[in-house]
């Protein structure tokens, strides 16, 4: 059970700070801004379908070259990305995906590779910084028989959400692709918030997906777009991924109104994205003071725990402040966003600590993360 995730719409609709609801369940509930909007109504579109929105093709092909990347398809989801890229890398039925047991494609998107797709999961740990064990990704290789299901994809989740929005560093990456060129393995990054990771090392986010054949970017988290994601990699895959998005009902037609938004979002909120992380650092540190037991923070995921949290999570937002409960026990998320001013992550401190203090003294705990 995830308390506190229905809610009300995010009381900041133009975008500004001092809101009435401070919304940090996630960084999707960003609504678009005055800019953005007038971009979304002057975009000149077409029929995406025949192939004739230039605003997509544009985005598409901008996407791409950051990443280092020949050809890009934009999908309407994260999860349809994630969906496509693993229906494409594994076609024969049967075929296998190696993955974090905390992954999203695996926890959070119901399964679909696997009902969808036909292709058989198989999960290693993700250690406490995101990582994989490279060694364990080996040891999960079945020989080539006709007993195994054959594993042809890795996938990384860049930044690790479950695991506290975590980095994956360049250099990991470089040993995780040469692990993949050895055992014959593609590899796919979930990159929904890699944007994060970007700024957060400070690289050029090519050199972050070098060593990947696909990667699968977010528009609508810490970007701000309202929908929408883009999947890149070699140009004759993106091809067979263009033809499987319309056979799962993908194919979008004046659909540069929304592409609009993605490239606004590029153009104007992706460095802003270090905002973010200094409030996710702020209101960590804040909640670190009150005792609370707290993930170490890389980006702009908040984790802690904190007794009775369903119970707090409902009272925080009856006071107009959203997080998460995301077990419903004890462990909570708050995703700074750009709707939050440093003024409301001090908001949230002080209320936590107000109804931690109605609640009794804040317990430590062994981290379950």
């Amino acid at each position: 059970m995830v308390a506190g995730i229905n809610g009300h719409a995010n009381g900041a609709a133009n975008g500004s700070s001092g809101n009435t609801v401070i919304d940090m369940r996630s960084d999707t509930v960003t609504q678009p801004t005055a800019g953005m909007r007038e971009a979304m109504a002057h975009a000149v579109v077409g029929d995406d379908v025949f192939g004739d929105d230039p605003t997509v093709q544009e985005l598409e092909k901008r996407v791409a070259k950051m990443l280092g990347k020949e050809a890009g398809l934009f999908v309407s989801s994260g999860t349809q990305g994630n969906l496509l890229a693993v229906g494409t890398h594994c076609s024969g039925r049967g075929q296998e995906v190696i993955l974090g047991k905390d992954s999203h494609i695996f926890f959070y998107e119901q399964g679909g590779s696997s009902f969808l797709m036909g292709v058989a999961f198989n999960t290693v740990p993700n250690l406490p910084d995101g990582t994989i064990n490279l060694d364990d990704i080996r040891k999960v290789i079945k020989p080539d028989d006709p007993h195994f299901a054959a594993a042809k994809l890795l996938v990384l989740e860049n930044t690790q959400n479950k695991m506290g929005g975590k980095v994956l560093t360049p250099d990991y990456m470089k040993k995780a692709g040469a692990l993949c060129k050895e055992l014959g393995l593609a590899l796919h990054i979930d990159g929904a918030r890699l944007w994060n990771a970007v700024v957060a090392l400070d690289i050029a986010p090519a050199d972050l997906c070098r060593e990947a054949d696909t990667v699968n970017v977010c528009l609508s988290k810490g970007l701000g777009a309202p929908i929408g994601s883009v999947l890149v990699g070699p140009a004759d895959f993106i091809k067979r991924t263009r033809r499987l998005r319309k056979a799962l009902g993908g194919g979008m037609r004046q659909v540069g109104i929304l592409a609009a938004a993605g490239l606004y979002a590029l153009d104007n909120n992706l460095k802003r994205l270090k905002d973010d992380h200094d409030n996710a650092k702020r209101l960590a540190k804040g909640f670190l003071h009150l005792g609370l037991d707290v993930t170490p923070v890389d980006t702009n995921m908040v984790f802690w725990h904190m007794d009775d949290a369903p119970k707090i999570v409902a009272t925080l937002g009856a006071s107009g402040i959203r997080v998460l409960c995301i077990d419903g026990k004890t462990r909570c998320r708050a995703v700074p966003n750009m709707h939050t001013s440093s003024a409301d992550i001090d908001k949230v401190v002080e209320a936590v600590a107000a109804a931690l203090k109605s609640e009794g003294p804040p317990q430590k705990r062994a981290r379950s993360d």
